[in-house]
Order: C-alpha cells, then sequence, then structure tokens
C-alpha cells in the first residue's frame, strides 16, 4: 500500500555532476542518484541521506545512474548506515553499477550495508 503523501525532493550539486531525488513509498526514502560520487559532490549525497526527524528511518539508495564513486561516497554510506542504524532504521544500496559494486566489494561495504540487484527487490526485503 503506497503512501498517499509521495514526497518529491530533487537535490543538485553546483558542479552539476550528481543529482539525488527522494521519492517517499510505504514510509520508505528511495533517494535516486544520478551522476559521480566523490569529494565534491559528497554533500548532495549526506543531504539526500539525512532524515534526522524521521522516527525508524528506512533509506534506500538507487544506484542504477551512479557511473562512478570514491572513498567520499563509502565514507558517506557507512556514516548514513550507522545514524540510520543507530535511530532504528536501515539503509540499503540498489541497483549498483558494476564499476560502483567493485568498488563497495573492495572495501567490504557489501558485508555491511545490505546491496541488491534491483529496487524492487530492496522495496521488498
Amino acid at each position: 500500500m503506497a503512501d498517499s503523501n509521495v514526497t518529491k525532493t530533487e537535490k543538485t550539486d553546483p558542479s552539476g555532476r550528481l543529482s539525488a531525488v527522494v521519492t517517499a513509498t510505504d514510509g520508505i526514502h528511495v533517494v535516486s542518484l544520478s551522476g559521480e560520487i566523490d569529494h565534491s559532490t559528497g554533500d548532495t549525497l549526506r543531504q539526500a541521506l539525512a532524515f534526522p526527524d524521521t522516527p525508524r528511518p528506512r533509506v534506500i539508495a538507487d544506484m542504477r545512474q551512479v557511473a562512478f564513486m570514491d572513498s567520499s561516497g563509502i565514507n558517506i554510506l557507512i556514516t548514513a548506515h550507522r545514524t540510520l542504524t543507530e535511530a532504528g532504521g536501515w539503509l540499503r544500496l540498489a541497483g549498483t553499477t558494476t564499476a560502483v559494486m567493485r568498488t563497495i566489494s573492495i572495501v567490504g561495504l557489501d558485508t555491511v550495508i545490505d546491496c541488491h540487484d534491483t529496487l524492487t527487490q530492496a522495496l521488498n526485503t
């Protein structure tokens, strides 16, 4: 059952290299990302994953359109995961591209944060 109040927020970093569209369905925040995640775009990702006023925040980062992510993105995801978990919620990654998944696997982030092949799988787990 979808929320009757679906929200949509869009954030773009000043360089235009990363955009984040946030929607909510059934109380789950879906952050659809597009572009590159690095030191210069990290604030856009950090802000998109922040849900401090939400009790038990559940967040899925839809990574299908992320072409590149460096260690800055890894650190932001770890911090978001920790913050959301401490608030009684969770963070899941969905649709991660091969290049980005390689980075995630090398550092072992996939053993800490649930990674799913598709957004549908992440929503239904």
